[in-house]
């Protein structure tokens, strides 16, 4: 990991995610971008200074704005990381994507404010497309606190198809924190598989890492997977949930478009998604 996108609008929850991103970049030594996406009354860019003074407001804002980044920068720095800060104007979804596709980041932290939407607030868009489209794994940052480094991470999939990709991001981020890994299937289907049975696929999945050791395996038969994660966290606290995606038709069947939103916007703990690569 050499590369790291916070994108934030200073909340509460963005500001964590800020932290976090730069508690990772310290584990892996990598740079730190910070970017904002501000929206102006006109097409900001393309004023000359003389015209920017008829917008005494948002030349206050931009003020604001840029100040707050140059804290974030200063913080970065502090923490002896390479650090750099960027400002958009009207911008949106796209811009956020092409962005992280020029600089070749290879992880993205942001915050959510819960059920409004997890990238909302800074993107305007809600968090399937920005999930589904960005090529970069991304831990959504939640209303818990972020307890780093991780030292229980769940790993949530049917294990019906190959996720090996998406778990070697989740092993690297377990052996830097030296983590265990719980993974999980949820059976929704109204026959239940025995637990036994259930497992069956995890286990298979584990032939590929026979050097793993520090994990557990669980199967759950719930009516839905967000009930299946609540009902393992009851039992077994988590500090990061991950789950993975398919990049055009979004999340894996086991998560249907609905069922990832519930998941990633209703839990409060931050969640990481993760593209399966074909």
């Amino acid at each position: 990991m050499k590369n790291i996108l916070v994108p934030t609008d200073f909340s509460k929850n963005c500001t964590k995610a800020a932290n976090l991103g730069i508690e990772i970049a310290k584990l892996y030594d990598a740079e730190i971008h910070f970017l904002h996406q501000m929206t102006t009354p006109v097409d900001w860019v393309k004023l000359d200074k003389q015209k920017e003074k008829r917008y005494p407001e948002t030349l206050k804002e931009i003020g604001v704005v840029k100040s707050k980044l140059r804290e974030l920068e200063k913080k970065a720095e502090h923490e002896g990381l390479k650090c750099r800060t960027f400002l958009q104007f009207d911008s949106g979804q796209k811009d956020i994507l092409e962005h992280s596709g020029h600089f070749h980041h290879d992880f993205i932290v942001t915050g959510s404010s819960g059920t409004k939407g997890v990238i909302r607030e800074i993107t305007g868009s809600n968090v399937e497309k920005i999930v589904r489209k960005a090529n970069a794994p991304i831990i959504v940052v939640k209303e818990e606190d972020v307890t780093f480094p991780f030292k229980d991470i769940l790993f949530v999939s049917s294990f019906e198809e190959d996720v090996t990709h998406p778990f070697q991001e989740i092993l690297s981020i377990a052996k830097k924190c030296d983590a265990k890994i719980h993974l999980l299937r949820v059976n929704t289907e109204t026959d239940f598989n025995s637990i036994e049975l259930g497992l069956n696929p995890v286990k298979e999945f584990l032939e590929k890492f026979p050097n793993l050791k520090n994990f557990s395996m669980s199967v759950h038969n719930e009516s839905s997977v967000e009930a299946g994660i609540n009902t393992f966290l009851k039992h077994q606290p988590a500090d990061l949930i991950a789950m993975s995606t398919h990049g055009k038709t979004g999340f894996l069947s086991l998560f249907s478009k609905s069922i990832a939103e519930g998941v990633t916007n209703h839990s409060s703990l931050p969640v990481m998604t993760i593209h399966i690569k074909k």
